[in-house]
This record gives C-alpha cells, structure tokens and sequence, in this order.
C-alpha cells in the first residue's frame, strides 16, 4: 500500500522532506502548501506533486491524504497537528511541537484520543552521528559526563536555511534549544531535573533574545552546556561534544569524530545518512507497523516541560 502524503511547508526545511521522501518506498507526496502559491507550484512542478494549495484545510479534505508533515512556521505547529488529527490523518510536525507547554499537551492529549501516529520531528534522535553514540551507551559502553553543544547562526535580519527573508519569527529557547533539550535526556536515558537559563539583550526589532546559556543536569548525574546565539558570523550550525567515562565524540549533523578530530565511520548505522530521510522513515514504518514512533509527541514532551521552567527564569 502506497502512503499518501501532504506536506505543508515549501520553505527549506519542507524541501529537506521532499528530498528524503524520493529514497523511500511507496510514498507519495500528492499535496503540497504553500504561502505563495507560485513559488509553491514551482516546487510542485520540480517534484511531480499534483495538488497545490495555500490552504492547508484544503489538503486535509482530499480523503486519499494518510499523513501529513507540517514543515511551517513555529506558530502554527501545534493547531495545525490538531486540524491534521481531528481530520483522521496521521501528523509529523517539525520540530518544535508548540512554543508553549499548553499547546504541546493539547496535541498529546488529542494523540492519545484518537491513537493516530503523530510525531515531532526531533532529528538528532536519527541522525547517524548520534545513533552511533545512543547504541554505544545502549552496549554500555559509553556513558554521559558532560554534553557540550554550541547552536550558533547569523541571522541579525529575519532569513531562512536558504538566505531568503522569513515571514515569522524564529525562536531560540522553544526551537534551537528544543533540539538539545530532548537529545539529552534521550541520550542518557534519564530525566533532566535541573534546568537552568539566561538570555542576553532583545532585538529591537526582531523581538527575541538573540543569545542564550542553558544548563542541564539528568538525574543519573550527567550534565549538559548549551550556548545558543543568533549572532554568530562564523561557522553555523550546531556542534555537540560527548564528553564520557570511555571516550570523547564530536558531533557535526550527521558527522562524527573522536576528541582528536579523527572521522568515525557512521555509514553503517542506518540505511541512510540523512537524518531528516531516516526521520521519515520511522514516520512511515510506524503508519505501516500501527505503533508509536520514536520522537512520537507523547515522548518527546517532558522537553516542552523544561523548555517551559526555562522561560519562566527568562521572564
């Protein structure tokens, strides 16, 4: 059976899907949203999808539509899952679930109503760098001291992945710091119990802060340092640093090293080394399979708690 598919969002990251869904078995994307419908066609066009909209409820009303993937701004994440469930399609949303705790469990709640999948996209759990440390730590073999992780981008005007300028609002505590947020306790198997955070000054125009420290400690001990910036005009990106009881590994996306900076092999540890592929893959297999993902909304909740005590300290 071939899972039908509407993506909204045909920005960068929603691209990145589009990508990623080419590699993988019969799935088809038959919808596409948009907020311009002729920058929208064009992508429509260069993926041989065949129904373009700017209207996301249009899509939800096609009845061979399964699953939907929300790749749109912030904002919008958590009350279209919500369309998207109450619907009768199964959602991914991109990361993040919602930009506030209440949001995030009325989705969670929904989920559960209905038993549809529903997921949030929380790539570090697949990509390929990371998995080879979560399966180390498995094997105990390796073990959490210190996770170190710089999350640095230039983006003092509003643009995108690709340069071009967005029509909301990014957020570094209730997006980039999600990212980190749930990695780590996930990577240690243990809950964070203590979260700690200060932001330096507002934009003027932008509105946010454009800078942030984080502290985290899990309850088994281990401890984690996020330094988040906006204001970075140099390398971009996010680079993580496991600092363990047996080794030191470098992450870069989907590249690992050792603390010496000598590239480890992480070609074997899934089918793919995109994240965002191996990501919909596990969206699909557990459509097929009638189960909760990994990164499922239920799951990765816990880190909407911390991020929400965050924000109370930054208030």
């Amino acid at each position: 059976m071939t899972i039908k598919v509407a993506l909204a969002g045909a920005g960068a990251f929603g691209v990145k899907h589009l990508d990623g869904i080419k590699n993988i078995a019969d799935v088809q994307v038959v919808s596409l949203v948009g907020r311009e419908l002729a920058k929208t066609q064009e992508v429509a066009d260069k993926y041989g999808i065949q129904h373009v909209t700017t209207d996301l409820a249009q899509s939800l009303a096609i009845q061979e539509v399964d699953a939907v993937i929300l790749c749109t701004p912030t904002q919008m994440h958590a009350a279209q899952a919500i369309a998207c469930m109450k619907a009768g399609k199964h959602v991914q949303v991109e990361i993040p679930l919602a930009d506030s705790l209440k949001d995030a469990q009325a989705v969670v709640a929904l989920q559960k109503q209905t038993g549809l999948v529903a997921m949030c996209g929380h790539t570090r759990r697949f990509n390929p760098s990371h998995q080879y440390v979560h399966k180390k730590i498995q094997a105990r073999e390796f073990n959490i001291q210190q996770l170190d992780v710089q999350t640095y981008f230039f983006r003092r005007t509003n643009m995108n992945a690709l340069g071009q300028a967005r029509s909301w609002t990014d957020h570094l505590l209730w997006h980039h710091a999600a990212h980190t947020v749930d990695l780590f306790a996930y990577q240690c198997g243990s809950p964070i119990v203590k979260a700690n955070a200060i932001q330096g000054p507002i934009h003027p125009t932008l509105g946010i802060a454009m800078d942030m420290s984080i502290q985290l400690k899990a309850a088994n001990g281990a401890i984690c340092t996020l330094s988040l910036s906006f204001n970075n005009d140099g390398p971009l990106g996010t680079f993580f640093r496991y600092i363990g009881d047996t080794a030191t590994y470098l992450a870069r996306y989907d590249d690992l090293f050792t603390g010496k900076e000598e590239k480890i092999d992480v070609s074997q540890v899934d089918v793919s080394m995109n994240g965002i592929e191996l990501q919909d893959r596990e969206f699909f297999a557990a459509i097929r399979e009638g189960r909760a993902p990994n990164a499922s909304v239920a799951q990765v909740l816990p880190c909407y708690d911390v991020l929400h005590q965050l924000e109370q300290q930054l208030v």
